[in-house]
């Protein structure tokens, strides 16, 4: 809600000023990508500190947040009280793709894990649609005091029990088996994947202790020795895959500057107004046909073939423009809005809900802080700076040119996940990790036991 805030609230303050003066440009993109920019740094801290407090205690802390940059946002009256309530939503943009990448991995047993992240990724455009059809009909004041209910629901998280994966991870076994099974039940694919959770993390304890017992090593040489690790670059590298198909496709850039968008290819006021809704609502749409074939279907088949359709009709709406631009077609703006609308339809099936739940499954349970931290580092820096250059591509390359650079660019990375992604539907973290590297006898591969063995490798 609060990333789909600043579509309806910048036209409002706009024409209460009945001058554009009072929201330029410049400052439209900052409040629009603010969020994402002041992310970055909690990136880094979230996930550190859920090492270290659990994750029970770093929600609740996100939670207080949360509702405390809710209060600036309904009582702001002017563009720095708005500005300061997004940048404390920092924290909420980063837990995105770090604590509820946890939490969702680490909660749900491998057969629901999908369903659950690809219906997590759509409820995130549900509360866009919302905003926007609350900004559409009434105040932008009124976004606040339903973003203060979900708030005060959020604090619920007072409520969870401790992740088992993390008590596992120091050590508290019996805790973790208890509450897998409340969790996951107590049967034999649960059980299994208890054992091996246990397994490893034993394993994994041994080494540490008795790394620990050595001389004094340095922090940051612990860090490039997990960095040169198969079982942290490989998966981070097919992690970002999804993700940057997702922001390069332009999805984010349509949903936050819907109506300046709709408004260059109709030329209506009203129409781009309908258009924003019934975009937004094509989206969710999308994304709960993706979640029910989530359950059944190979998770890059799913990808591959939606993205595919959304790339296509990215160039087709491209192409189409540029020809009404030299006078070639005349312009009929129901084509134009027919094109975006099968493009969200395309995408809210494929990339947006698919790349969630590859970021989760591919997270390794060794260097999870330190897997998360880079993730959210690079997702928040990437998702800010389209949304932040977007205007400015519309400017100067025209609508045609800015989608055809977005149709280019995720081409190549739909490219790229189909030479190198992973399958990893219906397999636990512990099988994902294990069928990425080449292991030996006790579990790990032989070059990583040998650069493990310089450092610490518990984050």
């Amino acid at each position: 809600m609060f990333m789909g805030a600043p579509t309806v609230l910048i036209p409002q303050l706009r024409k209460e000023a009945n001058s554009t003066d009072v929201v330029t440009p410049e400052m439209a993109s900052w409040l629009s990508s603010m969020s994402a920019y002041s992310g970055i740094p909690w990136g880094l801290i979230l996930p550190l500190l859920a090492y270290r407090f659990g994750r029970k205690h770093i929600l609740v802390l996100i939670s207080v947040s949360v509702l405390i940059g809710n209060i600036i946002f309904y009582c702001s009256t002017s563009m720095t009280e708005l500005i300061v309530s997004q940048a404390l939503q920092g924290i909420l943009a980063a837990s995105i793709t770090t604590i509820t990448i946890m939490v969702m991995s680490e909660y749900t047993s491998p057969k629901y894990r999908g369903v659950l992240l690809a219906v997590k990724s759509a409820t995130f455009y549900w509360g866009v649609w919302i905003s926007n059809a609350i900004g559409t009909f009434y105040h932008w004041r009124n976004i606040g005091i339903v973003i203060f209910v979900c708030s005060i629901y959020n604090l619920s998280s007072i409520f969870y029990k401790e992740s088992p994966y993390w008590l596992a991870t120091k050590g508290r076994f019996e805790e973790c088996a208890n509450i897998h099974r409340w969790l996951k039940g107590t049967g034999e694919d649960s059980e299994e994947e208890l054992r091996k959770l246990i397994s490893s993390q034993q394993e994994h304890l041994s080494m540490k202790a008795e790394i620990e017992g050595r001389a004094n090593y340095r922090k940051y040489i612990k860090f490039l020795n997990v960095l040169r690790c198969e079982s942290f670059y490989k998966p981070f590298a097919y992690a970002i895959f999804p993700t940057c198909l997702y922001h390069f496709s332009g999805k984010m850039a349509y949903t936050v500057y819907a109506i300046d968008i709709i408004k260059k290819l109709t030329s209506s006021e009203t129409m781009a107004y309908g258009g924003m809704l019934v975009l937004d609502a094509v989206t969710v749409l999308g994304m709960y046909l993706g979640c029910g074939l989530a359950k059944i279907a190979r998770r890059r088949t799913q990808l591959l073939v939606f993205s595919s359709m959304g790339i296509s009709f990215l160039f087709v709406l491209s192409i189409y423009l540029y020809m009404v631009n030299l006078n070639i077609l005349s312009e009929n703006k129901f084509i134009s809005l027919f094109l975006l609308t099968a493009f969200s339809l395309s995408i809210g099936s494929g990339p947006i809900i698919i790349s969630a739940c590859c970021a989760a499954e591919l997270c390794p349970l060794r260097y999870r802080s330190y897997f998360l931290c880079c993730l959210s580092l690079f997702n928040s820096t990437l998702m800010a700076t389209v949304v932040k250059f977007s205007p400015i591509l519309f400017k100067y390359s025209g609508a045609h040119g800015a989608f055809l650079f977005y149709a280019i660019s995720s081409s190549i990375f739909l490219f790229l996940i189909y030479k190198y992604m992973p399958e990893t539907k219906d397999q636990t973290i512990q099988e994902i990790q294990d069928r990425m590297t080449r292991r030996d006898g006790r579990g790990q591969t032989n070059r990583e036991t040998l650069l493990l063995k310089e450092t610490d490798f518990t984050q």
